[in-house]
């Protein structure tokens, strides 16, 4: 005897793939922009992981004091030059935690140079949450507790010291928040300018649009290099480090926005023609919000893919700038003002570590750019 209740659990129809995907493409035709646009950038691995490396490195800007294990300006006169530390774990074969040895300077009398000899026998164990040099957390909470410092009677030189004993490491993470920074300064003021007189010009064209491409093509003419150390070395040298640190910001945004502007112009020149902006303009619609409103969001993916891709060039303007001594000056620290201080290559060549600051530069630099590439395949409609 069949049990005929069986019959309400069998599913006589066939299975239609094509009828699967033209559902996933509804799905997809439903979703939000933002949704597509994520969809495609995690599949661009590269510019994932640069993404992530990028907004890890910013999220750590405001507690670079809180990691470093010493000030950004703090000096040890016996330990000039003092090569990099390791950090060791095993100590003759027992687990100890880590811990560094200290260093001894000696004398070699036939180099005539001091010479670091590690004190093997007399492991250091490196402290948490310890007190330290003062800075303020945020730039807002004065406090003096670090995440990790230098033993007691012992040194913690993770990458060495420069030719002042002041710790490479904690200069570096000290730097970032300036170097880092500078770019989206510079970039927000560049596309400020940009898009302002860009649209300005493919909008409304005629003699407006004559005038600011005059202006373009002067600046564009000028030589980039003269022309930034013409206006950094104008910056009176009385100021303090944060007045020029602003100063050489604004100079590198206002630089850069002349290539931007040519790219909003030509745009606008196709997009005000079409029949959405006509409509807008036949109901009464403002030219500010037909801008804001109907022009500006058809050319937003262009803008994003380009500010990841200017910022990289900020940094390394402000970098050279102060490298050559002409952008930020001691005592405010950033990677070029270390660059400037290790450009004497007899001594790279004899402490080498004193050039580490070139490699946190070209890691950004080329994650900017990945990150850059990535947004720019995610955000092209026509990129399958």
């Amino acid at each position: 005897m069949t049990d005929r209740n069986d019959d309400r659990f069998v599913d006589d129809a066939p299975f239609d793939p094509q009828a699967s995907v033209q559902q996933l493409e509804r799905a997809d035709l439903d979703a939000p922009n933002w949704v597509l646009v994520w969809r495609k950038f995690r599949t661009h691995k590269l510019g994932l992981i640069s993404g992530i490396f990028l907004l890890l490195c910013y999220l750590m800007l405001p507690f670079a004091g809180f990691i470093a294990p010493y000030g950004p300006n703090e000096r040890n006169g016996e330990h000039l030059y003092a090569p990099p530390q390791s950090v060791n774990w095993f100590h003759e074969g027992a687990f100890i935690g880590p811990y560094v040895y200290p260093i001894v300077a000696e004398a070699d009398l036939e180099t005539f140079q001091w010479k670091f000899v590690p004190d093997t026998e007399d492991p250091r164990p490196i402290r948490f949450f310890c007190e330290g040099s003062e800075y303020r957390l945020a730039g807002l909470i004065p406090t003096d507790t670090h995440l990790f410092c230098a033993p007691e009677g012992a040194t913690l030189f993770l990458w060495g010291s420069d030719r002042l004993g002041r710790d490479i490491f904690s200069r570096i993470l000290y730097g970032a928040q300036l170097s880092l920074t500078v770019g989206l300064i510079g970039i927000s003021v560049s596309f400020f300018l940009g898009i302002l007189f860009g649209s300005m010009a493919g909008y409304f064209g005629g003699r407006i649009d004559w005038v600011i491409n005059r202006v373009i093509e002067v600046l564009r003419s000028l030589p980039e290099l003269p022309l930034w150390l013409a206006l950094s070395a104008a910056v009176p040298s009385n100021w303090s480090p944060v007045a020029v640190f602003f100063i050489i910001s604004i100079i590198l945004g206002i630089l850069d926005w002349p290539g931007l502007a040519r790219s909003v112009r030509a745009k606008f020149l196709s997009l005000r023609e079409e029949e959405y902006v006509r409509a807008a303009e036949m109901m009464g619609a403002s030219s500010g919000r037909v801008i804001r409103k109907h022009l500006l969001p058809n050319f937003m993916s262009h803008l994003i893919a380009s500010a990841t891709l200017s910022i990289p060039a900020m940094i390394l303007g402000e970098t050279a700038l102060s490298f050559l001594g002409l952008g930020l000056r001691a005592p405010a620290v950033s990677w070029g003002v270390m660059l400037n201080d290790a450009q004497n290559l007899a001594s790279i060549e004899i402490y080498p570590w004193t050039a580490i600051p070139m490699l946190p530069i070209i890691i950004i630099v080329l994650a900017f750019n990945f990150l850059g590439d990535g947004l720019r395949d995610s955000l092209d409609p026509y990129q399958q």
